[in-house]
């Protein structure tokens, strides 16, 4: 009896792994890695000024709140955060939440041409299925323009490294 109570068991299993790859609905979904689902970059505007950027993946949504940024080693000026869409939460109640792509404005404390800046990003969002992640710091280094130089290129945060 123990015998077929385990290969009942592994036959569920087989069955089960194949129907979640095959993606069909109201089984779990694969979660995409916080930096796929949240994927943060930022540019320089001008010496005193850094454009943020978060591209969050279909299906997935960033918190407005638990934004923050930092930037080393000039400081940032207060930030203002553009307007979210407002959403009644089962964690966190009545939120206002980012998809797609958000740009935020960082300006600087004092012009830094030609210094390397780094940028730290925390956030937080969830996916639609019912599944938040945990805060997610990110952090990238930028280089920036000299007086009068056009923007710079978008400069994407590295993944996170667990074992180095």
């Amino acid at each position: 009896m123990a015998l077929v109570a385990i290969a009942a068991s592994a036959l569920m299993a087989i069955v089960s792994s194949t129907v979640v790859a095959a993606g069909l609905p109201g089984l779990p979904a694969k979660l995409l890695p916080p930096e796929q689902a949240f994927r943060f970059s930022a540019r320089a505007v001008d010496a005193s000024t850094l454009e943020a950027r978060f591209d969050v993946a279909d299906g997935y949504y960033l918190y407005r709140d638990k934004l923050r940024f930092t930037v080393e080693p000039i400081a940032a000026r207060p930030v203002e955060l553009p307007a979210g869409k407002r959403k009644h939460d089962e964690f966190f109640g009545d939120v206002e939440t980012y998809r797609g792509q958000v740009v935020v404005r960082l300006p600087l404390a004092e012009a830094s041409a030609g210094r390397t800046l780094t940028v730290h990003a925390d956030s937080q969002g969830c996916a639609d299925v019912g599944v938040c992640y945990p805060p997610n710091p990110q952090q990238l280094k930028l280089v920036m323009p000299s007086a009068g130089s056009a923007p710079g290129a978008y400069v994407e945060a590295a993944p996170a490294r667990w074992f180095k």
